[in-house]
């Protein structure tokens, strides 16, 4: 029997470093492929020729990362095996003009990003991140991760039924305060310019986002659980890199033969549909996986095996049964934190999963010693959806909606099992592996 690589507690601490120096889907890819680096993979870019052969590439597009690892022996129609994410969260994102402000006070123009909960921003210290493009079409990265910005609630005085129902206008409240004094034309640019180490003048478009400076933090008696930003979904993404990371390894070193080529895809603009250059609705991953069989010089029929062979896994965070809201979750179905990852279903196909893929998650838990959970939605709750789906429907390649239930979701903060992750990465390896 094969013996899998193994993750435990020290998983979640390096997930803790990771969500902290992942304050924007652009740093997360960076630092995914910083790890995957280490590992011994190379950057194929989309520019060059790709050579065939052994061993790990990855591809970098804006706030998305594919990689794969080629493992010895493997012929054009060898099959993959892809753990889906996604690296974006709901947020705050600056306008193309972000200077503005009255009465005394400056502030920065904002955009609410995908389904956030709007009260989890207001009274927190804030930094801001993103990247800045250049006039010569390069990218710098920019991350002020110290209090910069605050979305301040109004006084219980001035909102005496602010305790019965808040009502946030995302137009007029939910701008950040940064100074007091008037609002100047391209001051925010110019800061964060000097923050990156490049000139204001060479900045022609930027891609900034707020995020809580706040660090992840274990709570409980027994530190049993992990609260932090954007779990969802850099929780799946940090899993999936290390657990490709460290099948690679194993291969490197001739100690595991992989009968598939194992795949991470994380994916920008999931929270917002999927539909852009850089989404699970868009053509990388299938361009990716395309150029990887041709290289290895195939064809449209090695492709078509290929596909036909290939299953994915869209890791994706779910709902954990809420103690003071337990009526809102199918009676039936209730995961727990720390109770392994969970296997999503909806017959409507909001999730991908059926009845074969549910097999094939039971066995990768199976082969990797892994607890699991099923989550199915209350009939009276609209369920929501993942890269799942779109990836099955895009693609013809076989999906299986999994994740870890958490808390809080869309938060600002949110809250899940500390020994969830690293089931999860356990999880992954085993399906990985094949």
């Amino acid at each position: 029997m094969t013996v899998l690589p193994r993750f435990d507690r020290d998983h979640t601490d390096g997930l803790a470093g990771f969500l902290s120096a992942s304050p924007s889907p652009y740093h997360a890819v960076a630092a995914a492929a910083e790890r995957l680096v280490k590992a011994g993979f190379r950057e194929a870019r989309e520019t060059d020729a790709w050579e065939g052969g052994s061993g790990g590439r990855f591809v970098l597009r804006g706030g998305a990362i594919i990689a794969w690892y080629v493992p010895e022996g493997a012929s054009p129609a060898t099959p993959f095996r892809i753990a889906g994410a996604h690296t974006d969260s709901p947020n705050l994102r600056v306008k193309p003009v972000p200077d503005t402000g009255r009465h005394g006070w400056k502030q920065i123009a904002v955009e609410v990003y995908g389904g956030t909960l709007l009260n989890t921003w207001l009274d927190r210290d804030l930094g801001l991140a993103g990247r800045l493009s250049l006039r010569d079409g390069g990218h710098t990265l920019v991350n002020v991760d110290r209090p910069l910005l605050r979305v301040p609630q109004l006084a219980i005085h001035l909102d005496r039924q602010a305790n019965d129902g808040l009502k946030l206008d995302r137009q007029q409240h939910m701008k950040p305060i940064w100074g007091t004094g008037n609002p100047t034309e391209g001051e925010l640019i110019a800061f964060l310019a000097d923050e990156a180490g490049v000139s204001a003048a060479d900045v022609t478009g930027w891609d900034l986002m707020v995020h809580s400076v706040e660090p992840p933090a274990y709570l409980g008696k027994d530190r049993e659980l992990l609260a932090g930003p954007r779990m969802d979904n850099l929780l799946s993404v940090h899993a999936a890199t290390e657990a490709l990371a460290a099948l690679a390894a194993r291969s490197d070193a001739g100690e595991l033969t992989l009968p598939h080529i194992p795949v991470l895809a994380a994916f920008d603009h999931e929270e917002n549909g999927s539909q852009s250059d850089t989404g699970a609705d868009g053509p990388l991953l299938g361009n990716v996986l395309e150029r990887s069989v041709l290289s290895r010089g195939g064809g449209h029929e090695d492709r078509a095996r290929a596909y036909a062979g290939s299953v994915c896994l869209s890791s994706d965070t779910g709902h954990a049964v809420h103690p003071n809201y337990a009526e809102r979750h199918d009676p039936d179905h209730l995961p727990h934190v720390n109770g392994g990852p969970i296997l999503k279903v909806n017959v409507n196909q909001r999730y991908a999963t059926d009845g074969s893929g549910r097999a094939v998650f039971a066995a990768a838990c199976e082969r990797a010693s892994v607890p699991w959970q099923t989550f199915v939605s209350n009939n009276a709750m609209p369920c929501g959806t993942t890269i799942g789906p779109i990836t099955a429907a895009r693609h013809g390649i076989a999906t299986v909606d999994i994740g870890v239930a958490i808390l809080s979701m869309h938060s600002a903060r949110e809250l899940c099992g500390a020994d969830d992750p690293y089931h999860l990465a356990n999880a992954l390896t085993g399906f990985l592996a094949g």
